[in-house]
């Protein structure tokens, strides 16, 4: 079964989505980790409920991005960790993660990626005035938001309404789409997996890469 940490940094409502996608048996997978840069977020809290062991930091702590995502993948190696997904990380990945998870690293965003990246992406939306607006799973790469993306759902924006009835369900279609675009990914992986260790008898594990 593969292993996934989750990065979140505020109330962890995808994390609680993943978690219990797991539990259900939607997403065959399981949360090892926790990974949150905002001691005190109400995701530890979750994550505590569920007995997912969580990584907390707080990055002013460290000299560097570099400094703090070596130690985050110390945690990760540790954990056996298989695929990183974003859930409400608000930091950008560097180098560190990136080079050691390499195309293993998604994030949901909520927007129709490319437009109305970064924060507030609802707001973004509805201060706008489009039609519609949604929800991306991406890969990550160095950007924000700038991974070529895996999936997306549009959200119609409905005249006049509030913009906390927007949020509401672009948080629901995220709660769907999420696990089940992860459980798209670890299945291709698993068939991935077995092809090369079929055709060369061997596979690269996130411990041989980062050496």
């Amino acid at each position: 079964m593969k292993r996934l940490a989750v990065f979140a940094s505020g109330s962890g409502t995808n994390f609680q989505a993943i978690v219990d996608a797991t539990k259900r048996g939607d997403l065959p997978a399981r949360v090892a980790l926790l990974v949150c840069d905002r001691p005190g977020a109400k995701v530890i809290e979750r994550a505590a409920r569920e007995n997912v062991p969580a990584f907390v930091f707080s990055p002013k702590e460290y000299p560097s991005k570099a400094a703090f995502e070596s130690e985050i993948l110390r945690e990760l190696k540790e954990r056996r960790i298989d695929w990183i997904a974003l859930a409400g990380y608000m930091r950008l990945i560097g180098p560190t993660l990136l080079s050691a998870y390499e195309g293993k690293i998604v994030n949901i965003h909520p927007s129709l990626l490319p437009a109305f990246p970064g924060k507030d992406a609802i707001g973004q939306a509805y201060r706008a005035g489009v039609l519609e607006t949604g929800v991306t799973v991406h890969y990550v790469d160095e950007g924000m938001d700038t991974g070529p993306v895996i999936a997306q759902r549009a959200v119609p924006i409905v005249p006049g309404e509030p913009i906390e009835a927007l949020e509401a369900r672009i948080h629901q279609v995220e709660h769907e789409l999420y696990p089940a675009v992860l459980r798209m990914l670890l299945a291709e992986d698993e068939v991935q997996q077995e092809e090369r260790i079929e055709n060369d008898g061997s596979e690269t594990s996130i411990d041989q890469r980062v050496q």
